[in-house]
């Protein structure tokens, strides 16, 4: 008989996790979400079968692998109520999706006797995808116990993905760093279209330039690396033109902030690079950072 799967949780990554493992020939049985409707609509996205539960622990019992595809707040609670259940864990692979938690957020569930691990895929999930194909060349970040991340690569091989292992007092560091790429890089092209409106600049091409722009930035990254990737005026050491987009976006305070915190982090790049020290020192006073400078020694009688 075929391993069987229950996602817990039918939302966007359940959902499309779900799909995807189902077209890669697993046995989905189970979807379960509180709202009975997203449940059925879940369900039937994932096919194959899958039955629709609003009772997590219901749908936990039919599966011999288990997804907790919840919120990192919602995960702790979900494995204690799971582990009071009367369904037995032995032998079971369990996981949970969230980025930021260790594998040891469900302990309850380790302690009844299930291998336990965490499976997080490093890409976003804007909908709830049928296409079973989002998994193919993404990376998932497991860590957990040998066994249940033995099962885990099976799968993120049987996707098309690839793995990467973390230790546990790793995870907070690499879901931060994930979410300044994924999270923060919608919020710089918001800022960037926001700047155009507010310079009455209406036309589609123009955001459409800045979005080319952003992926262009990305081939260049891949090609090289971030430091040699970094252009612009900061790295030229051209303060005036700084000053320039400061003027343009005074305005705009919030705006205006997020261009300075990222202009100083530019300029640590910039520096490392070999910048020379007065043009470092020109943008830092137009950028209004003022560094504290070396305490004296004191002197000594003699």
């Amino acid at each position: 008989m075929r391993t069987r799967v229950a996602v817990l949780g039918a939302g966007r990554v359940g959902t499309s996790l779900g799909a995807a493992l189902r077209r890669a020939g697993w046995n989905v049985a189970s979807v379960a979400c509180r709202r009975s409707a997203s449940a059925r609509e879940s369900a039937r996205l994932i096919g194959g079968g899958a039955a629709p539960f609003t009772d997590i622990r219901a749908a936990a019992e039919r599966g011999d692998v288990v997804f907790l595809c919840l919120p990192d707040r919602e995960i702790a609670g979900a494995a204690r109520r799971l582990g009071a259940s009367s369904a037995r864990w032995d032998g079971k692979a369990v996981f949970h999706t969230g980025g930021a938690l260790p594998a040891s957020a469900l302990a309850p569930l380790r302690k009844r006797g299930a291998a336990v691990a965490s499976f997080h895929p490093v890409r976003s999930f804007p909908v709830k995808d049928a296409s079973g194909r989002l998994f193919a060349g993404v990376s998932v970040a497991l860590e957990g116990d040998p066994k249940a991340a033995a099962v885990g690569a099976r799968i993120v091989k049987a996707l098309g993905g690839r793995t990467l292992r973390l230790r546990p007092e790793q995870k907070e560091a690499f879901h931060a760093a994930c979410a300044v790429v994924s999270n923060y890089l919608v919020v710089l092209l918001d800022t960037a279209e926001a700047t155009l409106v507010r310079a009455g600049i209406k036309d589609r091409n123009a955001v459409r330039a800045l979005r080319d722009l952003a992926q262009g930035t990305l081939r260049n990254v891949n090609s090289v690396d971030t430091r040699r990737a970094l252009t612009g005026p900061i790295v030229r050491g051209d303060a005036e033109t700084v000053g320039r987009h400061l003027r343009a976006l005074r305005g705009s305070p919030r705006h205006r902030e997020v261009y300075v915190a990222l202009g100083r982090a530019a300029l640590d790049l910039a520096e490392r690079r070999g910048l020379p020290a007065d043009r470092v020192r020109a943008l830092r006073s137009r950028l209004g950072e003022r560094r504290p400078l070396p305490r004296a020694r004191r002197r000594t009688s003699s």
